[in-house]
C-alpha cells in the first residue's frame, strides 16, 4: 500500500495571518484541500494520514467530508515541532500497517503537487528504497556567515532543492526516527535531512518549480496565478 502523510501541524507565522496558513481560503476552498485532493485523485494512493494542529482536528474532517477526502484514514495531533509531527504520524500508520508499505510524507502547504511527481517518488522509492522530490538550483549561490555579506560561491552543479513528497517505507520510517531519538537528533526539518544526519544515502525524484511551497503572501499570489493558468487549460 502507498499512504500519504499530510504535515499540517505548523502555525504559519511569517504568512502574518491569524488562520494557520494550511487553513486559508483560496478561491471558497482551504489549501490544505487542495493538497488533500492531489493525492484523493491519485490511483497509486490507497489511504491519506494527516498530521494536524491541535485544535483544528474536527474542522479538518469537516473539510473532508465536504469535499469528499473518502482516503482520509486518520488525523493526529503535530508534535514539537516538524520532526516530532513527522514521526507523531509514522508511528500512528504504523499501528495498521505493514513495515514494506510505503509513506509519502507531503506538506500540507505544497498544493500543487502533480500527479507526475507523485508517480515519480512511489516509483523511485520502489527502486531504491526512499525517495525526495528535488528540482535543480538554477540560481548563482554565495555563502555567508552574516546574511550580509559572501566573498564564497557554492557550485550550483552540486545543489539539489529539496520538495516533498518524501517517501520511505513504515519500517525504514520507525527505525529512523527511533534511531533519532536515541541518538538526540530532535531539530532535523524533513525526511531528507534526518536520513543524511543518520547516515543514511537518499535518492532524488522529479520535483516541480510548480511544487510551491505557500510561506509568505507572495507565495498565495503563485498559487493563484497557477490555479487561473490550470484553470485556462481546462477551458481549451
Amino acid at each position: 500500500m502507498n499512504i500519504a502523510l499530510i504535515i499540517a501541524g505548523g502555525v504559519g507565522h511569517r504568512m502574518g495571518q491569524d488562520l494557520p496558513k494550511q487553513f486559508l481560503n483560496v478561491y471558497d476552498k482551504p489549501v490544505i484541500i487542495y493538497t488533500l485532493e492531489a493525492f484523493q485523485r491519485h490511483p497509486l494512493i490507497d489511504a491519506i494520514e494527516v498530521v494536524c494542529l491541535e485544535g483544528w482536528e474536527s474542522i479538518l474532517y469537516a473539510y473532508s467530508h465536504q469535499f469528499n477526502i473518502s482516503k482520509l484514514e486518520n488525523v493526529v495531533p503535530g508534535g514539537e515541532n516538524g520532526q516530532g509531527s513527522i514521526r507523531n504520524g509514522v508511528f500512528d500508520i504504523a499501528k495498521r500497517h505493514a513495515s514494506d508499505d510505503l509513506i509519502l510524507i507531503h506538506d500540507a502547504i505544497r498544493p500543487m503537487v502533480s500527479e507526475e511527481v507523485i508517480t515519480d517518488c512511489i516509483r523511485t522509492a520502489k527502486r531504491f528504497g526512499n525517495a525526495i522530490a528535488a528540482i535543480p538550483c538554477a540560481e548563482a549561490m554565495l555563502k555567508t556567515e552574516d546574511g550580509k555579506k559572501s566573498d564564497e560561491q557554492i557550485p550550483r552543479d552540486n545543489l539539489k532543492r529539496t520538495q516533498t513528497p518524501q517517501a520511505a517505507t513504515v519500517g525504514e520510517l520507525v527505525e529512523a526516527h527511533n534511531e533519532a531519538l536515541k541518538r538526540g537528533i530532535t531539530q532535523s526539518v524533513s525526511t531528507s535531512t534526518l536520513f543524511v544526519e543518520l547516515g543514511k544515502t537518499v535518492y532524488f525524484s522529479i520535483g516541480s518549480e510548480k511544487n510551491v511551497k505557500l510561506t509568505t503572501v507572495e507565495d498565495i499570489d503563485i498559487f493563484k496565478a497557477l490555479l487561473s493558468a490550470k484553470r485556462d487549460i481546462w477551458l481549451k
